[in-house]
């Protein structure tokens, strides 16, 4: 995070994991792009990557995407991109999914947790995919609103789950036929091609018409355990995501790297966050919270982070919270705990 920069925290733009751009770079590569290249169109480095878990706003992606089909050369990347690979390997949502009972119950997780793979603006927000039945039989609908926008997003989709079922349960017959809103491209047989059932272009719906026995099929490897670790762990990811869209959250996200220097206070935070000292202060109140108590639990949430990780001394850490000296960090922590900050380097 660089200071002085306007970071427009406020728009709260949809993201994806850093995990799931990645799979998308790496799948370029291997098939000629430029890693540099890509890494540039994406604003990825070495660093942002080191996590899966990071988060890239939605629209680098769509960067990555146009790069990716031309850099390689292959208009139809998408549709291979989604063919090539499990979702185990992206994401823990992936993970989680093939922990579940049914394809069903898994495609409730992917619902609850899939917004820690890719957001997406949605009628109804943790419902992405719904089965809807008519006189044809049951389609799987996408629900996500931006599929006229970035039809790349629908071939991946749709190939993941056509490819990936074909692959776990071979001899099934799991589609009959896809809709999908936008038009014919030049490259469209490749749609029938890789998906082997008829496609409608230019549809009203964005779904796939399937076996009405999918959701019922248990999965090869359904493992309580898994499920239920995963299901924390995922948790807490989207605990952190919809806590990095309030304006406390967002706030925390900006105060931590100048937290030891002279621009830990309300003015230059309000303009980093791209709005007035008045507008942060009401908007905060409407949280409950105040500028003055988001500084002091943080500052207490970081002190305690550094000194039970026993790697820096009470001056140190007293430096790093912005405190004048180490006697003024030691009569807040003092006031937050009750110990001294000493106590906690035993």
């Amino acid at each position: 995070m660089t200071s002085g920069t306007n970071l427009n925290f406020v728009q709260a733009e949809p993201t994806v994991a850093v995990g799931y751009a990645m799979e998308l770079v790496n799948f370029a590569v291997a098939h000629g792009a430029d890693q540099n290249t890509l890494f540039e169109c994406g604003n990825l480095s070495d660093e942002r990557v080191a996590d899966p878990d990071h988060r890239l706003p939605f629209e680098g992606y769509v960067k990555l995407m146009q790069a990716a089909k031309e850099l390689s050369g292959d208009p139809a990347f998408a549709l291979r991109l989604g063919a090539e690979h499990d979702f185990h390997t992206v994401s823990v949502v992936g993970l989680l999914c093939y922990a579940a009972p049914t394809m069903g119950e898994a495609l409730q997780a992917l619902n609850r947790y899939g917004r820690l793979v890719a957001e997406f603006d949605m009628p109804e927000p943790g419902n992405r995919f719904q089965h809807v039945e008519d006189a044809e039989g049951l389609w799987l609908t996408d629900t996500q609103t931006g599929a006229l926008d970035f039809p790349e997003m629908t071939e991946e989709t749709w190939s993941r789950f056509i490819a990936e079922t074909t692959r776990n349960f071979p001899g099934f017959p799991f589609v009959k036929r896809v809709c999908v809103p936008h038009k014919a491209p030049p490259y469209a047989d490749e749609y029938e091609r890789l998906w082997k059932v008829p496609v409608t272009f230019e549809s009203e719906r964005n779904a796939m018409l399937i076996n009405s026995d999918w959701p019922a099929i248990p999965l090869h490897k359904p493992n309580p355990y898994v499920f239920g670790i995963l299901s924390a762990h995922a948790g807490k990811l989207l605990e952190s995501l919809e806590q990095s869209k309030t304006v406390r959250g967002q706030l925390e996200a900006a105060l931590i790297p100048l937290l030891h220097t002279d621009k830990a206070n309300m003015d230059h935070l309000a303009s980093l966050m791209g709005m007035s000292r008045q507008t942060l202060y009401r908007r905060l109140r409407d949280e409950d919270a105040t500028f003055e108590r988001v500084l002091d639990e943080l500052r207490h949430q970081m002190a305690l982070h550094y000194l039970e990780g026993k790697q820096t001394t009470v001056y140190e850490t007293a430096t790093l919270l912005g405190f004048s000296d180490a006697s003024a960090f030691s009569r807040a922590f003092k006031r937050w705990t009750g110990t001294s900050p000493k106590s906690r380097k035993v």
